[in-house]
């Protein structure tokens, strides 16, 4: 991010205000992680991946098959640079994803999901 700063602040900064709504995705549960990536394409889960940061990617491969986690981790290394546009535009459709499966009950976003002892 940084290195984007450096050349273009607004760019940066536009790319910050996305990662700050992605990375409310931070707050689900693991079993609504789960449930989440369940719904999502894994092409839409590793271009959101190249613009999240190392928080957001440990939670998502925690919530994974050991085996899966390791093959997303290998696509992440592999993949080249992309566009920061094709990263908002995958971080976006999963937000739209986890906004559907939060109106449908089966996931709880931003902590207003009934607590549970």
């Amino acid at each position: 991010m940084e290195q984007v700063a450096k050349s273009d602040e607004a760019l940066a900064a536009r790319i910050e205000e996305l990662v700050f709504v992605f990375d409310n995705l931070l707050d689900l549960d693991d079993r609504g992680m789960q449930e989440l990536l369940r719904n999502v394409q894994s092409d839409q889960l590793l271009l959101a991946l190249k613009g999240a940061d190392e928080e957001m990617k440990e939670k998502i491969f925690k919530n994974m098959s050991q085996r899966a986690g390791e093959t997303l981790k290998e696509d992440l290394e592999a993949k080249g640079p992309v566009k920061v546009s094709e990263v908002e535009n995958a971080q976006k459709e999963i937000l739209k994803i986890a906004r559907k499966l939060a109106e449908s009950g089966a996931i709880a976003l931003g902590g207003k999901g009934d607590q549970y002892v």
